[in-house]
């Protein structure tokens, strides 16, 4: 096979555009490591960081949002409370992500992984898959759970990320951009996620799309009806992107 047909070859694979939390990841590592982690070092990370630039930008961000709030004890309750809310607030987001990176690099925790998922996504980069991510969280965050996952650094693996800031995961048109932004028509594009919304929207975009439907995340198998007509799968292992 000449260079040129490879390279032809390769680019009529689909792009893999994944979900995080219940996709590649258990729902529960973000909701009963990373929120409560967060929630726990915020007093002690305003305290001594509450004066760098970076941090106070979102602390006076909140606080003129609020009000104008006086005092950081006050903005750290609050922020609290939107962690427990699980508030997708861009300067809880951000706060939150330095945090993690603390974290992540003192070796406090690693990002929970799926071993199927571990498993497939080198096998499709290698296939000559391009990969990419939309999760709800952080650019930033999605980069510090992929470079310091259970599996090891996996960020080599992704062309691209995305997040909130692109369009809501719900609305056809967020899926419409990230696949303007890739270069690749929608049809060319395989979303995979555990929501079914999500997948609905991604649908009505064009792209095709796949659910997952792990037994950790959710014990009570989604069939039928339930799909929406989406393919249905309970592990990464069950998918084949080619011909889905």
């Amino acid at each position: 096979m000449t260079s040129q047909a490879l390279e032809n070859e390769q680019s009529m694979k689909p792009l893999i555009l994944t979900d995080i939390e219940g996709t590649t990841s258990s729902i529960s590592f973000v909701k009963d490591v990373l929120f409560p982690y967060a929630r726990s070092a915020l007093p002690a990370f305003v305290r001594a960081r509450g004066k760098e630039p970076e941090v106070r930008k979102w602390l006076d961000t909140v606080a003129a949002e609020n009000g104008g709030i006086c005092s950081d004890d006050v903005i750290v309750e609050m922020l609290q409370g939107w962690i427990d809310q699980d508030r997708k607030h861009t300067a809880l987001k951000a706060l939150q992500g330095m945090i993690w990176d603390a974290g992540y690099r003192s070796a406090d925790f690693t990002a929970h992984m799926y071993p199927d998922a571990a498993q497939a996504l080198p096998r499709w980069h290698q296939a000559g898959h391009a990969l990419a991510v939309f999760s709800s969280g952080s650019v930033a965050a999605q980069r510090l759970l992929f470079g310091h996952s259970d599996a090891g650094d996996l960020m080599p693996l992704f062309d691209a990320f995305f997040d909130t800031e692109i369009g809501h995961k719900r609305e056809a048109d967020s899926y419409r951009r990230i696949a303007d932004a890739l270069g690749h028509a929608p049809g060319e594009i395989v979303f995979l996620s555990d929501v079914v919304e999500e997948l609905d929207a991604a649908r009505d975009a064009g792209l095709r799309t796949i659910l997952i439907d792990r037994r950790e995340d959710y014990p009570e198998p989604r069939i039928g009806e339930a799909t929406h007509g989406h393919r249905r799968v309970e592990h990464f292992s069950d998918i084949e992107p080619t011909a889905s």
